[in-house]
């Protein structure tokens, strides 16, 4: 064999559209976007959101299903910005046909996935959502009768040096500067101001100070120690089945049990909506989302609450109360010491903490890069749907994201052929074309290229 030698940048004036490079495409993508195909995905979305289109007037945009699906690529490859979204469709052979595009179409640009976002409201993105949990309720994927609910914070996309006060508009250094001046201190220079300000107590409530940039985003304290802008987010995960019934964002300085109630409402709403008959029976929290109103509503509508109370060194006292909250508290209080309960708070630490693993932190929705309370939701509402996507794919292929693949433990190439040929081969026609029985999937890779050519060039001759 010569040996090959690498050629300056040179493109000819023509090439032929067969003589361009063709990608045989992921075997996940292309099972996800048959699972998609079978629930007449992009029907259902061009039809919801034709009425957000002119009819008629300019050239025809980007089709809704590709805007969609370029938002589940982001979760699917951990992408946290429409740039990289955007780099990685147009980096990808394989993305570029799982959005359905030709090799001679480019792939939408990330200034056109905020256009589509903007045009479409966040009922359009809440319909997608609930579209997903209609796949799950049909794959026999939706239970719903016992219901976890807890809650993260996402970072918002302001700074802490930029707040500014609300009543006057001025920036942190303006009001220490006033602050001086109020006890006799004129004209300071910046190490004055920097000495003045660390010696005295700081605080920075949220009804004095805002962020210029993003309005909506509240000054809180992460769940690593840091004092950062950010929203809430609070998920509804069904026990049984691991699928997210709900995801709301809420502004950071919402407490945990004034948006319980509002979560459960939605996560009810939403598998109804799914087209499931399950009720739920059961919602488990932790400590933080216990109050009496909450126990009160959660028996008044008929579900059985687990939620742990908090150390306190009183006894509760019901005398100008009535009798209904004692009833409510004490009920919740026997379920959560049984043994029952104690695995419902097992389950929920389980589930609810992984699918917050799953959507922020390998998913990429920790740290986010839109501004509104509205933007913010419905780009999260994308990332957890495709979080539920990728629940199904795990129940019906055995694998729920693309780069699972390349994780599978210690077998190296052989670990990794193994998984593509059994995904495969869950395709009923993949696999009668290729006369390969489930049970006989675990041959090597040679004979598979062997079988394949063989098929292509006598296809009469493959032995059933």
């Amino acid at each position: 064999m010569a040996l090959g030698r690498r050629k300056r940048d040179h493109q000819d004036l023509w090439v032929a559209t067969c003589d361009l490079p063709r990608s045989p495409g992921h075997p996940f993508y292309t099972k996800l976007n048959g699972l998609l195909d079978e629930a007449e995905f992009d029907a259902f979305v061009e039809g919801l959101c034709k009425p957000h289109y002119a009819n008629g007037r300019g050239r025809p945009g980007i089709p809704p299903g590709v805007y969609f699906r370029m938002l589940f690529i982001g979760f699917f490859e951990g992408l946290d910005s429409q740039r990289a979204i955007a780099w990685r469709c147009s980096d990808s052979r394989s993305l570029q046909s799982f959005l359905g595009l030709d090799i001679t179409q480019p792939t939408p640009d990330h200034s056109t996935l905020t256009v589509i976002r903007r045009r479409l409201p966040l009922e359009v993105h809440e319909a997608i959502f609930t579209f997903v949990l209609s796949i799950a309720a049909v794959k026999k994927l939706l239970k719903g009768k016992s219901t976890a609910i807890d809650s993260t914070f996402i970072e918002a996309d302001a700074a802490m040096k930029s707040i500014v006060r609300r009543d006057t508009g001025d920036d942190w250094k303006e009001y220490v500067r006033k602050l001086m001046a109020a006890e006799g201190l004129e004209d300071p220079t910046d190490e004055d101001l920097r000495k003045f300000d660390k010696k005295r107590k700081k605080k920075v409530p949220n009804k004095e100070w805002m962020s210029p940039t993003d309005s909506e985003a509240r000054i809180t304290k992460m769940k690593d120690g840091r004092t950062h802008l950010a929203y809430k987010t609070e998920h509804a995960v069904d026990l049984e089945t691991d699928i997210v019934l709900a995801a709301g964002v809420y502004q950071a300085d919402e407490s945990d049990t004034a948006t319980f109630s509002e979560t459960l409402v939605k996560a009810q709403t939403n598998t109804k909506r799914a087209g499931s008959d399950s009720q739920i029976k059961d919602v488990v929290a932790d400590k933080g989302y216990h109050s009496t109103d909450n126990l009160v509503w959660c028996a008044a509508s008929g579900v059985r609450s687990y939620i742990p109370e908090r150390a306190s060194r009183w006894r509760r006292v019901w005398i100008d109360k009535p009798s209904a909250c004692k009833h409510a508290v004490y009920a919740n209080r026997r379920r959560v010491k049984g043994n029952r309960g104690k695995r419902l708070g097992r389950l929920r630490s389980e589930y609810v903490e992984r699918s917050f693993a799953h959507v922020c932190e390998t998913g990429g929705a920790r740290r986010s890069w839109l501004h509104g309370l509205e933007d913010v939701t419905k780009r999260y509402l994308m990332y957890v749907a495709g979080k539920n996507l990728g629940v199904i794919m795990r129940a019906l292929f055995g694998v729920g994201k693309p780069r699972a693949l390349q994780s599978e433990g210690g077998g190296g190439f052989s670990s990794v052929w193994a998984k593509i040929v059994a995904i495969l081969c869950t395709d009923r026609a993949f696999r009668d074309h290729l006369a390969i029985p489930i049970q006989q999937a675990n041959f090597s890779p040679s004979k598979f290229v062997t079988r394949c050519n063989a098929f292509a060039s006598h296809p009469f001759r493959v032995a059933a």
